[in-house]
């Protein structure tokens, strides 16, 4: 593993398959393709107040970019890119734009964070969006997926805020930590991690180091 400039890496979701282990166990994997990201900005406290690094993921053409977006990728030496994300810097670290954040930093059994963007769900009633578990499951009982209950009558009169309710699930930013890094594979430019990650496939995350 080298040392890094970033405490963090931007990727893309392919999908998940399972990866065999020598004892013979069959391990859930999700396959995250992430290659070299390109240092585009360095955030100082003296400038901006507080200390990061900005990376940029994926080429963007000439074409498609603004004339302010392709002048602040002109740093790192490209046209532009698709995605701008900010991680805080690696102990000991001085980059500088044009560097290079690749896939080393991480190595085999580390634990890492995942943060994406969760599956949308659209409209959802409280049993599918908060685990609610309805009401009895009996002859005579109309409501057998409803709530219940959202407040009193006559005191205090209202609904209070935060109740939880039916409407709009998924689609939120969503963080899992603790995932164990099963494999790297730089020439592929992808990385094996234990387990499921929010979002779907082709769906943007960020891998940051605990």
């Amino acid at each position: 593993m080298t040392t890094s400039l970033a405490k963090g890496l931007i990727g893309k979701k392919l999908g998940m398959t399972r990866l065999f282990l020598r004892e013979g166990e069959a391990v859930p994997v999700t396959v995250i393709e992430t290659g070299p990201a390109a240092v585009v900005q360095i955030k100082t406290r003296a400038a901006d107040g507080y200390e990061a690094v900005q990376l940029g993921f994926g080429p963007k053409k000439e074409k498609h970019s603004s004339k302010p977006e392709r002048g602040h990728a002109a740093r790192a030496g490209a046209t532009g890119f698709k995605i701008l994300r900010e991680f805080d810097l690696a102990p000991g670290a001085e980059p500088v734009p044009g560097g290079q954040v690749t896939l080393d930093m991480f190595a085999p059994g580390e634990k890492i964070s995942v943060t994406g963007t969760s599956k949308g769900k659209g409209f959802a009633g409280v049993m599918k969006r908060h685990g609610f578990h309805g009401g009895r499951a009996t002859h005579g009982c109309l409501t057998p997926r409803s709530g219940g209950s959202i407040g009193c009558a006559a005191d205090p009169g209202r609904v209070f805020p935060g109740r939880r309710m039916a409407g709009h699930a998924g689609h939120r930013r969503t963080t899992v930590k603790n995932l164990t890094v099963m494999d790297v594979r730089p020439e592929y430019g992808v990385i094996l991690l234990r387990g499921a990650v929010p979002g779907p496939n082709g769906g943007l995350v960020l891998l940051k180091k605990n």
